[in-house]
C-alpha cells in the first residue's frame, strides 16, 4: 500500500553554486558514504543534487515540511544491482513508523542542469 509520494527538483547550478558558497553544506547535509559517492562522480554538483532531491521528497511522501528532521536523517545508498536505496534514521524514521512505512521505492534522475528524485513510502 501507498502510504506517501514525493517528488523533488533541483537545479544542479544553484546548487553547485551553494556548494561553493558554504564549505560545510555537504558535511551538514550529506553522509560520509554520500559524500564519498559523490565526490567520485565526473560531476560531484549532479549527484549531491539529486541526493539532496531524494532528501526532500522524503520529507513529501511523510507529509512533513522542512525542519521536521534533519537531511542527515536520509541518504541515499546503492544496492548490490547499483539501483539508489533510501536509508532513514532518527527523526525521519520515527514519522516513517508513525505514518507505518516499511519501504521506500525510489528514482533518481540527473542532466547537466537538472535532477529529480521520486519517492514512494509503502507500507
Amino acid at each position: 500500500m501507498i502510504v506517501g509520494m514525493g517528488t523533488d527538483l533541483v537545479d544542479v547550478g544553484r546548487f553547485r553554486v551553494a556548494l561553493g558558497r558554504r564549505a560545510t553544506l555537504a558535511e551538514r547535509i550529506f553522509t560520509p558514504d554520500e559524500r564519498e559517492y559523490c565526490q567520485g562522480q565526473h560531476d560531484p554538483a549532479e549527484s549531491y543534487a539529486a541526493r539532496f532531491a531524494a532528501k526532500e521528497a522524503v520529507m513529501k511522501a511523510l507529509g512533513a515540511g522542512l525542519g521536521a528532521f534533519e537531511f542527515y536523517d536520509v541518504s541515499v545508498t546503492r544496492a548490490e544491482s547499483g539501483a539508489p536505496t533510501l536509508v532513514v534514521a532518527g527523526k525521519a524514521l520515527t514519522l516513517a513508523d508513525e505514518r507505518g512505512v516499511t519501504e521506500w521505492m525510489l528514482s533518481l534522475s540527473h542532466t547537466a542542469t537538472t535532477a529529480i528524485a521520486v519517492v514512494l513510502a509503502l507500507g
